[in-house]
């Protein structure tokens, strides 16, 4: 029986149209910034999928700043925003939200430690959610004055809730204030507007929707300024280096498949995806009662494929062991902590103990995901629940 691969969320699988998508530009010959014909057929490829993306994102095509993956995109969001604004005679405070993905948790830190940025982190609540009252409040007690950047996610990559980002973005914007928004989670999963949405900065990534890894994209809204991180051509504005013609193809091509013409999600495919999500809960549940569901758990503010749950009495990492020797992939949360033991830094800012924490498991599900993928996790996970917790939480 082939594995069942339950760790979207980490990346998901290259659906064969962006493939072949992909393959077909690696193809052509020419830098895009080159005079001749081949670069200048290799320039129309280019910005032809710049304009697919920045029509998926709400956004304008110059708005669209090509990257490599989203941790690029999320320090050019926070370090180029804060040295232009400090620049400009903006305060030295950030807010960042609790619980964010180490992208923006290290590069906050890093501005910290070496750039005389006043950190302030953003409490968020027991559904990973940072309420716009708590931002509000921040502000206020900072000083708008004194804050350069605010930064939170769109959809919480653990647990799977969506946060209020129109209001949230729209009470920066009343402060004049410029939000970065890491909607890397959001992808494929929610409806994206980026200016709908008044946020002045949004960070995505291509392999969480079956495109290439090393691809991403920073939108800057046309108002918004950041200093480059990188130079040495000034081929995008504010990034310098030779752009990747066909990985932004394939991730043209991806969004293609994951939203459709109408540049959201298919409703359909959303709703299966929900459905399958919702058996995979129940069939938790049945299974071990005292699991506990994270997260947000109504239809309209978690996402369709994330399922989060603790399990008392066991380690989290015993389970993805004991899960992956049956064929199951999982994971005890964000991939770019794989192999690092320690406790998840979202389950504690939502307030759990360290003890509730250690037994977290995250499903996550693509639009491919299969029914019998499901049932070899409901098959396989009691036997795991029964070894994980004869091992203990040492």
């Amino acid at each position: 029986m082939a594995r069942a691969y339950l760790d979207h969320a980490a990346t998901s699988p290259m659906p064969e149209v962006v493939l072949e998508a992909y393959t077909e530009a690696l193809r052509s010959v020419g830098n895009p910034a080159s005079t001749h014909a081949h670069g200048q057929q290799a320039s129309e490829l280019l910005e032809s999928a710049r304009e697919r993306i920045a029509g998926a994102l709400g956004c304008d095509a110059a708005e669209v700043t090509l990257t490599a993956g989203g941790t690029e995109a999320v320090n050019l969001a926070l370090k180029g925003i804060y040295w232009a604004r400090r620049r400009a005679g903006s305060g030295p405070i950030v807010l960042v939200a609790q619980g964010e993905h180490h992208a923006t948790i290290e590069a906050a830190e890093w501005l910290r430690d070496s750039q005389g940025a006043e950190v302030v982190w953003l409490p968020i609540d027991a559904d990973g959610v940072l309420q716009p009252s708590t931002l509000s409040r921040a502000i206020e007690q900072a000083g708008a004055e004194n804050v350069t950047l605010i930064s939170f996610l769109w959809v919480n990559n653990e647990v799977g809730s969506i946060l209020p980002v129109a209001e949230l973005c729209g009470i920066a914007e009343a402060a004049g204030i410029p939000s970065h928004v890491d909607a890397v989670a959001a992808l494929g999963q929610v409806p994206i507007d980026f200016a709908a949405s008044s946020a002045s900065a949004l960070s995505v990534s291509a392999h969480k929707i079956g495109g290439p890894v090393g691809v991403g994209a920073l939108v800057l809204g046309r108002r918004t300024v950041a200093d480059s991180l990188l130079h040495g051509g000034s081929q995008q504005r504010a990034r310098s280096g030779s752009q990747n013609v066909a990985g932004a193809v394939a991730f043209a091509a991806a969004l293609d498949v994951a939203l459709g013409e109408n540049g959201v999600p298919d409703p359909e495919r959303t709703a299966r995806l929900a459905r399958l999500r919702d058996r995979l809960v129940a069939g938790v549940r049945e299974i071990d009662p005292s699991a506990v569901l994270r997260g947000t758990s109504t239809e309209h503010t978690r996402v369709p494929g994330n399922a989060h749950f603790t399990f008392p009495g066991c380690q989290g990492d015993s389970l993805v062991f004991l899960l992956d020797a049956a064929g199951v992939s999982v994971s005890v949360g964000s991939a770019c902590q794989a192999g690092v033991a320690e406790i998840s830094h979202v389950l504690l800012a939502m307030g759990l103990t360290e003890a509730e924490a250690a037994g977290a498991l995250r499903f996550t599900l693509g639009a491919d995901t299969r029914e019998a993928e499901v049932d070899s996790l409901l098959a396989a996970l009691p036997s795991a629940l029964e070894r994980a917790r004869s091992a203990g939480l040492n």
